[in-house]
């Protein structure tokens, strides 16, 4: 199977990410940890880092990469613009070019579509009730004309965005000039996200995983764990294998030194195997779930162009 992806600017991305999500707001410890299993992972044979300014991890990323030795150039740093502001793009890019000690990210995303109020310099603006501090005087079509100002500075090599959907992308198409070259999301086989695939494919932009094995519910399913023994693989690998046949990318998070061998070793699953794995679609969010309001970052699904699973379900019976 391929190792790499090529975008739609010619680009080409190892098809499998580490992660460093360590948690909100890591302290020095965790952060240690993290450098020391992005270690690890590059000396089993990843070259692809996965983080955002939001994790915290950006300096753990960077601190791997130097430890290394690996040229930067046969590396592909993927990191994510915070909770945004048309007028914060340049300026967080080059928090995190400083926070990561690096000259240039391969790839950079917008993390969310939201658009916020900056006050203080918080991380995650909020108003007092714990909302989402929103800015509905602009939107991200606009910050995505800043990103394709920083794509065209150098800083960064390619542009994405992360947690869109047909919806959110149609609209954001409807004024760029450069088509995101990535689009990252939850993406595992309760959540395999068929007609996003299909669409994202037609337009070019190459779509990547992320919490992409579905934790331990996906992984203990009787369907993977049948497969799992069937190619004498574990189910990590199951899932992931199947990611891969479908033409995605995978963000697999592993502190472990052995499993992170182990998830670079994918397999070519049967063709009615692979069905399925489609065939567990419950169109199920099992990292992000929405507020006591139904909100997601002070957005309902609809407005982030999200089906309730509910609603899959009720199709699915008539």
């Amino acid at each position: 199977m391929t190792k790499s992806l090529q975008l739609n600017n010619g680009a080409s991305m190892p098809c499998i990410a580490i992660g460093s999500w360590v948690g909100t707001s890591p302290n020095s410890k965790e952060l240690a940890r993290a450098s020391s299993w992005l270690s690890t992972a590059l000396e089993a044979g990843y070259r692809h880092i996965d983080t955002a300014a939001l994790y915290g991890t950006e300096g753990a990323v960077g601190e791997a990469v130097r430890r290394s030795g690996i040229p930067r150039k046969d590396l592909f740093i993927t990191t994510k613009l915070p909770f945004h502001h048309t007028k914060r793009v340049r300026e967080s890019l080059d928090r995190s070019l400083k926070r990561a000690g690096l000259d240039y990210f391969d790839l950079y995303l917008v993390h969310w579509p939201q658009v916020v109020v900056y006050k203080n310099n918080q991380p995650v603006p909020l108003n007092a009730d714990g909302s989402m501090m929103l800015d509905e005087t602009s939107d991200f079509n606009d910050t995505w004309k800043e990103m394709e100002k920083v794509l065209a500075s150098g800083k960064v090599k390619s542009i994405g965005v992360s947690n869109f959907s047909i919806k959110t992308l149609e609209q954001l198409l409807k004024t760029a000039t450069v088509t995101p070259a990535v689009l990252q999301v939850e993406l595992h086989p309760y959540l395999a996200q068929h007609e996003l695939l299909r669409w994202c494919k037609d337009k070019g932009i190459m779509v990547v995983a992320y919490a992409a094995t579905g934790y331990a519910v996906v992984r203990e399913d009787p369907i993977i764990v049948a497969l799992a023994k069937k190619y004498n693989v574990t189910p990590t690998q199951v899932v992931l294998s199947w990611h891969i046949g479908r033409g995605t990318g995978v963000v697999a998070k592993s502190e472990n030194a052995s499993r992170q061998e182990e998830n670079l070793t994918v397999i070519e699953l049967h063709e009615e195997d692979a069905r399925r794995i489609d065939a567990l679609d419950k169109n199920r969010r099992l990292c992000i779930q929405p507020d006591k309001q139904g909100k997601v970052f002070g957005w309902t699904f609809d407005r982030l162009g999200w089906q309730e699973e509910s609603v899959l379900q009720a199709e699915a019976k008539l």
